[in-house]
């Protein structure tokens, strides 16, 4: 399920918001990042400004549906499993070379459950599958989850491949 990536491809705690503003280029890539306190409040705040810049890179819907189902677990496991030990969350969304990039960081080093774990898990368990079920949609969507320790605290990564709407033409009104 959460696999390791290279230390190359880590960012930093402070790079993590260091995106461009959207909306996207035909060529170039756009990202968005927020920073926001660890509280439940925070989850449809963040969820919401996903969807406008989704919307903004005219991202296809079953595409910025998995975003957002992604956004919401992530961002609700940071504050449940880490908002004791961090006060700050950044979310950061990017789309760059055909792929739509979600990166959640906190400051608890500790990363999330393998599948293994998860399966091992009592049957009878209230909670723990919400990355099962992220996993899965990104999986079938021909993407990533990742997970791994950045600058004292632990980046949670969703990547999948893009699929944007065709442009409108002149006049024509939004889908």
């Amino acid at each position: 399920m959460i696999s390791a990536i290279p230390s190359a491809a880590r960012p930093t705690s402070d790079s993590l918001c260091s995106v461009s503003v959207p909306p996207a280029s035909a060529r170039g890539s756009a990202g968005a990042c927020w920073a926001m306190e660890p509280t439940v409040a925070a989850v449809p705040r963040v969820r919401a400004s996903v969807r406008s810049v989704l919307g903004g890179w005219r991202i296809e819907p079953d595409r910025a549906e998995d975003m957002l189902l992604a956004v919401t677990e992530l961002v609700s496991n940071a504050i449940r499993h880490a908002g004791a030990t961090t006060d700050r969350l950044r979310v950061a969304i990017t789309l760059a070379a055909g792929w739509l990039q979600l990166d959640v960081a906190d400051g608890d080093s500790a990363l999330p459950p393998t599948a293994l774990e998860v399966e091992l898990s009592p049957a009878e368990a209230e909670s723990g599958r919400g990355l099962v079920i992220v996993d899965c949609l990104v999986r079938e969507a021909g993407g990533r989850l990742m997970a791994f320790r950045a600058g004292g605290g632990k980046v949670v990564r969703v990547r999948i491949p893009a699929s944007v709407c065709c442009s409108p033409s002149p006049g024509a009104r939004p889908r």
